[in-house]
């Protein structure tokens, strides 16, 4: 998500983690032969989904509508396609275009197929019973517009069916016949400077159908005379007193029929029953709502700062003792409010602040959905620490939110940058229509969801006045009840007021030492979006997607990648090389090159997020309120904006920011030399220390200290400064080891620094970046003596199929052993086991210290291997 730059020419419950088995994917692809039967249920209160669908370009299937929804149009020759599928995920699934993740292979998908409608098709079967109604939902939008028939008859047009976002449901009982049906839906081209659907900006290289199609499910739901729709459940906390909460229930009963009809509207929830008559027109639809006092309710929090328990609310209909429909959902009983600091927005939970310390998600290049990937992810995001993610214009299906609830992880949502989005100034009457409806659809769809905690209706811009109308309009029609912000830039609009937030950047290189700074993306106010870019992989997942050529390639910090930006500005590594060549010195070949990427990865994001933490407790317009790290994760395979890679590897871009989201942790101040203590939890710990040393390069150690320390309850403490010896290496080290009253190791946290420092020219550069106007000399860690460790492994069972390996490292030598490295393989030699959950990696051991790291996996990803642990270092060989 860029900034100031033209614009480009170019409700359904959520999955449960139950499901999440190994292998599973809810968009599993390719479908073998014409696809599975489809036998659409006629019990009031089912939902029949599509499995998945037959797909043809217009080019080659040019009939209309009325004969291509015919069950006896012969549809040889198409492809099957999963359910939830873009065009272009499912010619993937067909495998059109090879590995379209492997060096330039997405180039040979030519836009022209694009540029022309495509046709989904689907037969299933129907056995239509008396006083049984079937609807047709379209869970998401058409991109970017649709057309649906079904039996040969229209049931929508794209006047009806636009935009990515828009929910529709069209009542079909009248078409179904019994035996063989068959569905169509034809989606137009995608423009995103033109329609209001899904851009990747400069995210990625970008899909050439522009995400033409369908990406969410397709459902056929069928009732009695009486439909429920849109049960939610809203919770009222009295702050701060959270021994009660006050729960409404709300469900809407529609009137299928003609006539008038008194229906029983009843159900439960947090344990307590609930009945009430209510009598419908006809076609009349009311709203009923339950109002519930709980007693001493169970509260759900961000895992960091407690439980996350969540409760069941169902409610159906019965006319005359029958069941008509039903419905069902879980909630949490929480609370998030937000304030303005000195202009800077601050978010609670429950009544306290949090710290929001997150990333900005990508979706899928062709968004697919794959439940057991997106389950990893999450568990990544919990294991680094990161509290957030935020979606900026590409709300997740709904498993994502399912899981977070679970998890205790924030989502924050909103629109996107850089589009047909935020052109709102030159919105047409239809644009205001489908942005309403889409505002609308995503807060209903999301809304139950206690990971959910605000919603963003602009990104680099505010919406103008009527737009923003729209917007607030749509959401109080949904019952949203968590904070709105005006944009994710400091912008103010009308109604909303400031934002409270900033976007100043950086999105590629800066040092540490930028972080500390109040300036620009510097640790002051809530930094909606911001990185030092590039993220280089190691070797092994380099050669997953870049030819031999394209590694080589890399140390030519002005020639362009492929697997980098398609925008000019991170097309290339650029200032980001400058950086490395002159702090860590010129690599001599790719491997030095990828090597020496690491260091300069994991010190910037540990310092990102360190910084942060740091100044939480500070006041006033200096008060940190939160960071998202830009970008959490890949849509494709690619070299910048991510903590993790598209294939889940973990380098120095994750490990610095898992050290400095620890929970309890001790850090070092490149600004000033200060130490402090962050403590992430709601409970101040007592009786710690801070043991402080600091090595010359050689290992020798120059100074030792421990000092007692506090860590006050959801913040930070500074506890005193760096010890400056004399006799310093230009290059040394800092071990940071805090204890508690046992004397037992709680965080560890190891530096590298110069006696030279990194210096900024605030008044250079542009929006991505600061340049600097001094390197820091850290060349001489090239040339440390050669570290020597012993490794020993143990590997134990764990539960639903995963297991766990500890790598005990010594080091057995007389010099430091730096930036050591475990990876987990697939047997001796074999490839790396991914995902794979470390507790810490790239660790620093100094003479005579000991170290045991665990990885935790899913032992079928061994693939019946037997796990093998490499480990290389710095200046420790492989072994």
């Amino acid at each position: 998500m860029l900034r100031n730059r033209p614009l480009p020419t170019l409700v359904v419950a959520a999955v449960g983690l139950a499901l999440l088995v190994p292998g599973t994917s809810a968009n599993a692809g390719p479908v073998p032969g014409t696809g599975a039967a489809l036998k659409v249920a006629a019990s009031p209160g089912t939902t029949s989904t599509v499995p998945d669908w037959r797909l043809q370009s217009s080019a080659k299937a040019p009939q209309a509508g009325d004969v291509i929804s015919t069950p006896a149009y012969s549809d040889t020759g198409w492809m099957t396609v999963p359910a939830r599928s873009t065009v272009m995920a499912g010619l993937i699934a067909n495998n059109k275009y090879g590995d379209v993740n492997y060096s330039d292979n997405l180039k040979k998908a030519v836009r022209g197929d694009f540029q022309v409608p495509w046709w989904y098709r689907k037969v299933f079967q129907a056995d239509p019973q008396p006083g049984v109604n079937t609807f047709l939902k379209l869970n998401g939008g058409v991109i970017a517009r649709g057309e649906v028939w079904l039996n040969g008859k229209k049931v929508a047009g794209t006047d009806t069916v636009i935009g990515a976002y828009p929910t529709h449901e069209f009542n079909v009982t009248g078409l179904l016949k019994k035996g063989d049906n068959a569905l169509a839906i034809k989606a137009s081209p995608a423009d995103p400077a033109k329609d209001l659907v899904i851009h990747f900006i400069d995210w990625s290289q970008l899909p050439p159908d522009r995400n033409q199609g369908l990406f969410r499910d397709v459902d056929l739901v069928a009732s009695g005379p009486v439909s429920l729709r849109g049960l939610h459940v809203l919770t009222d906390l009295p702050l701060p007193n959270l021994n009660s909460a006050t729960v409404t229930v709300k469900v809407d009963a529609r009137n299928n029929t003609g006539s008038a009809v008194t229906t029983t509207v009843a159900g439960s929830a947090a344990g307590q029953n609930y009945s009430q008559n209510v009598s419908l027109a006809a076609n009349e639809t009311k709203t009923v709502t339950f109002t519930l006092n709980v007693s001493n309710p169970q509260i759900w929090w961000p895992y960091q700062m407690g439980a996350q328990p969540l409760y069941d609310a169902t409610a159906a209909a019965t006319v005359a003792g029958a069941k008509s429909d039903e419905q069902k959902t879980t909630f949490g009983i929480r609370e998030v409010t937000s304030k303005m600091i000195s202009g800077n927005l601050q978010y609670q939970i429950n009544g306290k602040p949090i710290l929001i310390r997150g990333g900005g998600w990508a979706s899928d290049l062709f968004l697919r959905t794959n439940v057991r990937k997106i389950a990893d992810e999450m568990m990544l995001t919990k294991s680094m620490g990161l509290n957030t993610i935020r979606l900026e214009g590409k709300p997740e299906n709904d498993e994502i939110y399912d899981m977070a609830d679970r998890m205790g992880i924030l989502i924050m949502t909103g629109w996107e940058c850089c589009s047909k989005w935020q052109n709102t100034g030159g919105f047409s009457a239809e644009d205001k229509r489908v942005a309403g409806a889409s505002a609308e659809g995503e807060a209903k769809r999301i809304r139950n969801h206690p990971s959910v905690f605000t919603f963003l209706i602009g990104s680099d811009e505010a919406p103008v006045a009527a737009v923003e109308t729209i917007y607030l309009d749509a959401l109080k029609r949904a019952d949203w009840q968590t904070p709105i912000v005006t944009a994710a830039a400091r912008r103010s609009s009308p109604q909303l007021g400031n934002s409270g937030m900033k976007m100043d950047g950086p999105y590629w290189w800066e040092p540490p030492v930028y972080w500390y700074n109040n300036q620009k993306g510097g640790s002051a106010g809530f930094a909606s979006e911001i990185g030092p870019g590039l993220a280089i992989p190691e070797m092994d997942e380099l050669k997953k997607f870049l030819s031999p050529a394209e590694i080589s390639k890399l140390t030519d910090y002005n020639a362009s990648q492929y697997h980098l930006s398609p925008s000019g500005n991170f097309s290339k590594p650029g200032f980001w090389g400058t950086a490395l060549d002159n702090r860590y010195g010129k690599p001599s070949n790719v491997d030095d090159f990828v090597r020496k990427a690491q260091l300069q990865q994991y010190e910037t994001n540990r310092a990102q997020f360190e910084a942060f933490g740091r100044d939480f407790s500070d006041t006033g317009a200096n008060q940190a309120q939160g960071v998202i790290y830009w970008m959490q994760n890949d849509p494709w395979p690619k070299l910048y904006w991510h903590l993790y890679n598209y294939n889940l590897a973990t380098a120095g871009s994750y490990f610095g920011a898992k050290t400095a989201n620890r929970a309890l942790h001790a850090q070092y101040s490149y600004d000033d030399k200060s130490l402090a203590v962050v403590n992430m939890g709601l409970e101040a710990k007592e009786g710690l220390s801070l043991q402080v040393t600091v090595f010359n390069s050689d290992g020798t150690q120059k100074s030792n200290e421990t000092r007692p320390v506090p860590a006050k309850a959801n913040g930070s403490v500074r506890v005193g400064t760096l010890p400056q010896p004399s006799g310093l290496s230009t290059a040394y080290f800092v071990r940071l080891l805090l204890k508690d009253s046992s004397g037992k190791e709680i965080d560890r946290n190891v530096y590298w620094l110069s006696t030279k420092a990194d210096t900024l020219n605030y008044n250079g550069g542009d929006w991505y970046y600061t340049p600097q106007a001094q390197y820091t000399d850290l060349k001489s860690l090239s040339s440390l003596k050669p570290g020597q460790v012993s490794v020993s492994t143990n590997t134990t069972p764990g539960t639903d199929g995963r297991q766990a390996t500890h790598v005990t490292i010594k080091n057995t030598g007389t010099s430091v052993a730096f930036f050591l490295r475990a990876s987990l393989r697939k047997g001796q030699g074999g490839p790396e086991v991914l995902p794979a959950d470390w507790t810490d990696n790239y660790i620093t051991l100094f003479p005579g210290e000991t170290q045991t790291i665990r990885a935790e996996y899913r032992a079928s990803d061994l693939g019946g291997a037997q796990p093998v642990v490499e480990v290389s270092g710095y200046n420790v060989s492989k072994r």
